[in-house]
């Protein structure tokens, strides 16, 4: 099985408002990059649509090490969140879950590759992280009216 290094981010302009996201896809010394963005979402959501899309564009099942800043997402898959919140029909102590559609669209994905999470500083050393950040920023620049 393949060994894969995903390094996603999302940025948002106001919360919500316009936002962008990207994902480095790392295979040896190949890299492959992806972005994009929308008009009017939430950080949470970028961050979550680029570990799709990266996880997506897998073409094989892999072993997938994913470097995210997001302690929403990495929390999530890390302390079991997200089997939680299915196991309880989408509901938490705070109500009915943010995300369910991004969160339904990320299971299978998990169930096709090995996938660890891995938390990361974001704005600070890791060279990956910093471009997608980067790169966030300029798509959710792009969606701005």
């Amino acid at each position: 099985m393949k060994k894969i290094q995903i390094y996603a981010d999302g940025a948002c302009s106001g919360n919500p408002g316009p936002g962008g996201w990207s994902a480095i896809l790392v295979f040896g010394k190949a890299e492959k990059v992806l972005s994009g963005g929308e008009k009017l979402t939430t950080n949470n959501r970028m961050e979550l649509i680029s570990v799709i899309n990266a996880l997506t564009a897998l073409r094989e099942p892999c072993m997938v090490e994913v470097f995210t800043d997001s302690q929403y997402v990495a929390n999530a898959l890390n302390k079991g969140w997200l089997e939680s919140w299915k196991s309880r029909g989408w509901m938490r102590k705070g109500g009915e879950v943010k995300n369910i559609d991004l969160w339904k669209k990320l299971l299978p994905l998990l169930d096709a590759h090995d996938v660890k999470f891995i938390w990361i500083k974001g704005h600070a050393d890791n060279i990956y992280n910093n471009r997608c950040d980067e790169l966030a920023v300029a798509e959710s620049k792009k969606h701005r009216e």
